[in-house]
């Protein structure tokens, strides 16, 4: 709930802070009460400013002006973010970091690259065990127990979109380059990650 001050508000809170006294009138044609309608004026602007602010950058997919700030509260940029990416991609990246709980299930990596912008699916490599793999199963050595591959388009396009974008930002973006930092970056550090392109 936001509290909605005007000029008019302010001036008589003003006003109210005043001495009593000849010397302070409070009438309005008097010229303390210009000089205080002048400073009412600017405290309502702040006021309505203050409150715009809060209303547009509280939340973080929406940021622009507070954009920077919420980026370096979240240790962004970082090596898969760069300071020139696009607005939208850049807010990409700060949803992706806020999200990230750590996880090792495949549901949190497709997740993880959706809020990056990009669709995959994951294949797991198993080792073949007698009474467990069926007929058509793939055969598998031990070694490959901690492979897996994240499958996703060749190429991935992320458009511009009105009211997620700014002016200067490319009207569209592609290439994995930014999933495959991301997700090798929070991979499990005894996993081998593989990238596969159709």
């Amino acid at each position: 709930m936001s509290v909605d001050f005007r000029e008019g508000d302010f001036l008589a809170a003003l006003q109210a802070l005043l001495p009593q006294g000849a010397a302070w009138p409070r009438d309005p044609d008097a010229l303390l009460t210009h000089l205080l309608e002048a400073v009412a004026e600017r405290l309502a602007a702040v006021q309505a400013r203050t409150v715009t602010l809060l209303e547009a950058e509280s939340l973080p997919p929406l940021a622009a002006e507070l954009l920077p700030d919420w980026e370096r509260a979240f240790g962004l940029p970082d090596l898969c973010a760069a300071p020139d990416d696009g607005t939208a991609a850049r807010r990409a990246a700060l949803v992706a970091r806020i999200i990230e709980r750590g996880g090792q299930s495949r549901a949190y990596f497709i997740a993880y690259a959706a809020a990056l912008g990009f669709t995959i699916t994951i294949t797991e490599f198993k080792p073949a065990r007698i009474g467990i793999a069926t007929i058509g199963t793939p055969i598998q050595h031990d070694d490959w127990a901690p492979t897996w591959r994240v499958n996703a388009p060749a190429t991935t396009v992320i458009p511009s979109r009105v009211g997620l974008s700014a002016i200067g930002d490319p009207l569209r973006e592609w290439g994995n380059e930014r999933l495959e930092c991301a997700l090798s970056h929070i991979k499990p550090a005894h996993t081998a990650l593989l990238f596969a392109y159709t």
